[in-house]
């Protein structure tokens, strides 16, 4: 049965730190992987968060000081993907050569 549950702070990070370590791994695996001249453009404009997790209080500053490039959050996370993809559909044509297709993704194994 639904109940009500007071819980604080410390609980919630306890419960999704480990999230918030694989997120992390995963974005310091990411940058190793990378070509060298587009790290060296991450290194200069930094990593910019978007979405609703880039609200978590401090992700910016753990990110931060796990890669050691500057993070930034933008104005409005929680609408930045659909605007985002709204620009694409908007300009689909002229963006055509620079978007991944389906065919070019590689398969997680």
């Amino acid at each position: 049965m639904p109940k009500e549950v007071i819980v604080n702070d410390a609980q919630i990070r306890q419960a999704i730190g480990r999230s918030i370590k694989i997120i992390v791994s995963n974005i310091k695996s990411t940058i190793e992987e990378t070509p060298p001249e587009l790290v060296a453009d991450i290194m200069s404009r930094g990593i910019v968060l978007v979405g609703g997790g880039s609200m978590l209080r401090g992700i910016d500053k753990l990110i931060t000081k796990e890669t050691q490039i500057a993070v930034r959050l933008v104005d409005d996370p929680l609408t930045a993907v659909a605007r985002g993809t709204g620009v694409i559909i908007e300009n689909i044509a002229s963006l055509r050569e620079v978007l991944v297709s389906i065919e070019d993704e590689k398969v997680p194994t």
